[in-house]
């Protein structure tokens, strides 16, 4: 198996020629169905389908994302879209914050959601059934500013320099939030996932691979056979 510092200069070496490239890392640009992060003419394209409040998914987040910034987005190898598998309420308020304002913003929002999961998710173990009641009313858009209030996100997204009243406008997008439902409930149908994260690489899903222990080979399969080409 390649070490990190040979897949990363082949990254790079692949991709400019031997010349300075940019960094990958800053190209974001919104899908439809999710967030592109990465080099658009990349060979290898993967796609997350990730959950905010999976546990799994958030130790991929602490494990995997550095690396795969590092050595596979930065140099242009390797884009990822990351589109979101809606589990329940706070997931999709989570989803609409990470979305909330200018595409640019999303990768460190979401890195931010995912990486702090262990801090806000605990609120759900000790809900009050008064809380519950809030999160699941029949008002949905004051059922998210409920669950963005208790969880502790507006500080959150505040401390991303995010103001309470932008961030009201993208909880009471009722129109988003049923455009992320159904984009959550087409890719379980359209791919067959059956836990999260998972992960597809040029539109195939990839077989119960749900960590980067595993994800990894995968990748650099692939970069090797689109170099070979």
């Amino acid at each position: 198996m390649k070490s990190f510092k040979a897949v990363f200069l082949a990254g790079v070496l692949a991709i400019s020629g031997g010349a300075t490239n940019p960094n990958w890392n800053n190209t974001v640009v919104e899908t439809g169905t999710g967030h592109r992060i990465g080099n658009p003419e990349a060979k290898v394209k993967l796609t997350e389908f990730v959950s905010y409040t999976c546990s799994h998914c958030a130790h991929f987040a602490d494990e995997g994302d550095p690396v795969l910034k590092l050595a596979y987005i930065h140099p242009g190898a390797v884009s990822v879209e990351i589109r979101h598998s809606l589990r329940d309420p706070i997931d999709l308020t989570a989803a609409l914050l990470a979305q909330c304002g200018d595409p640019s913003k999303f990768a460190l929002n979401h890195s931010m959601f995912m990486l702090s999961q262990s801090k806000w998710l605990p609120v759900a173990q000790t809900a009050t059934q008064a809380q519950i009641q809030r999160w699941t009313g029949a008002d949905r858009a004051a059922a998210r500013r409920a669950i963005a209030n208790d969880f502790g996100f507006y500080k959150m997204m505040e401390a991303h320099s995010y103001r309470v009243t932008e961030l009201d406008k993208c909880l009471s997008d009722d129109a988003r939030a049923t455009e992320l439902v159904n984009a959550s409930q087409a890719d379980s149908i359209k791919y067959g996932i059956k836990g999260t994260p998972s992960f597809a690489i040029n539109g195939m899903l990839l077989d119960n691979v749900h960590s980067w222990d595993l994800l990894k080979p995968q990748i650099d399969t692939e970069l090797a056979n689109a170099a070979a080409n």
